[in-house]
C-alpha cells in the first residue's frame, strides 16, 4: 500500500484548490484499505481510553466539504471503534431562534469536547464564513448593530470575521483542545453521480433534495469561499488537510492516519500514577477479595 505522508495532506502555505488532486491513487484494493482502517481504528481507541484517564486534552475535529463528499460515512467508520462516552458527534445546521440570540461562536463553544473526549463538528463554526458568506442575506438574522442590509456586509466584516474565529481555535488550543480539521475535497463530476446514485437507489431517496441541484449551480462560489477559509485559517496550532474525497474509502483511511500520527506526537499522553499508598497495597487489596470467594 502506497504511503502517503500527512504532512502532503496539510495546507501549509497557499493553495489553489483547482490544482489539488481529489483522487489519490494509495495502490491497493478496498479491502486492504478496510484493513489498515482498522489497525488505525483499534488504535485510536485505545489512545481515546488513555486520554480519558490522562484527563488533559479534549480533542477536536472538524469536517467540511460539498454535499455527498461523505462526512457522515466517514464518522461512522473511523469513530466506530471508541467507547461511546469517549466521543460526540455535532452536526451544525441553520441556526434555531436561541442560537440567534448569541453570537456565531457561542453554539460551537457550548460542543467543545471535555478533557478526555473527542467532539467531531460535522459542519463547524467555519459555516459562518462559508454559507453566510455565499448567501450573505443569512447574516441578517444574526441582528448584529450596524448591519441593516446587505450592502451593510464589507470585505472588511469578513476579515473580523476570520480574525475571529483564528483567536478562537488559538484561545481553545492553549486551554488542552487538540484542533484538526479536514477538508473532504470532492469533484463536481463525483458529485453528480453520487446525487444520481441517491435518485437510483431507493434506500438512499431520502437524502436528496431538490436544493441540492440548486447548490451545484454555485460550485464556483463555494470552491473559492473554501479556498480562502484555508488560506486564511490554517495554522500551526489549528491546521487544515485537504483529503482527496473522491473515494470514500481513501477518505476515510487518510483522514484517520492523520488523525493517529498527529496525536501520537503528545507523548505526554498516559495513564495517571497510581497513589503510592495504593500501590503499595495493592497486593493486599486483591487478597481481600479473594478471600470473598
Amino acid at each position: 500500500m502506497k504511503n502517503i505522508a500527512v504532512e502532503s495532506l496539510k495546507v501549509t502555505q497557499p493553495i489553489t484548490l483547482a490544482e489539488i488532486p481529489t483522487f489519490i491513487d494509495v495502490a491497493t484494493s478496498e479491502k486492504k484499505k478496510e484493513k489498515e482502517l482498522q489497525k488505525i481504528r483499534e488504535k485510536l481507541s485505545k489512545l481515546q481510553d488513555k486520554m480519558y484517564a490522562h484527563n488533559k486534552y479534549g480533542v477536536l475535529i472538524c469536517l467540511q466539504g460539498m454535499d455527498t463528499a461523505g462526512k457522515d460515512s466517514l464518522i461512522r467508520e473511523v469513530f466506530k471503534e471508541f467507547n461511546a462516552r469517549g466521543v460526540n458527534v455535532y452536526s451544525f445546521k441553520a441556526p434555531n431562534g436561541a442560537e440567534l440570540e448569541h453570537d456565531y461562536l457561542w453554539r460551537h463553544y457550548l460542543a467543545l469536547p471535555e478533557k478526555g473526549k473527542f467532539s467531531v463538528f460535522n459542519r463547524t463554526h467555519y459555516e459562518n464564513v462559508l454559507i453566510t458568506k455565499v448567501r450573505p442575506n443569512y447574516i441578517l438574522n444574526e441582528n448584529i448593530p450596524g448591519i441593516n442590509s446587505v450592502d451593510d456586509i464589507t470585505d472588511e466584516f469578513w476579515e473580523n470575521r476570520f480574525e475571529s474565529i483564528n483567536s478562537f481555535e488559538k484561545h481553545i488550543t492553549n486551554n488542552g483542545v487538540i484542533v484538526l480539521k479536514f477538508f473532504l475535497h470532492l469533484s463536481k463530476e463525483e458529485q453528480r453521480l453520487r446525487l444520481v446514485r441517491r435518485l437510483d437507489e431507493e434506500k438512499h431517496n431520502w437524502k436528496f433534495s431538490p436544493a441540492d441541484l440548486k447548490e451545484r449551480t454555485l460550485w464556483s462560489t463555494y470552491q473559492e469561499c473554501y479556498e480562502d477559509i484555508l488560506n486564511k485559517t490554517s495554522k500551526e496550532y489549528a491546521p487544515w488537510y485537504v483529503i482527496p474525497a473522491d473515494n470514500k474509502e481513501t477518505a476515510r483511511y487518510l483522514v484517520a492516519k492523520t488523525i493517529w500520527e498527529e496525536l501520537a506526537k503528545y507523548t505526554d499522553i498516559c495513564y495517571p500514577e497510581l497513589d503510592a499508598n495504593i500501590k503499595e497495597n495493592i497486593a493486599h487489596y486483591r487478597d481481600s477479595l479473594l478471600s470473598e470467594q
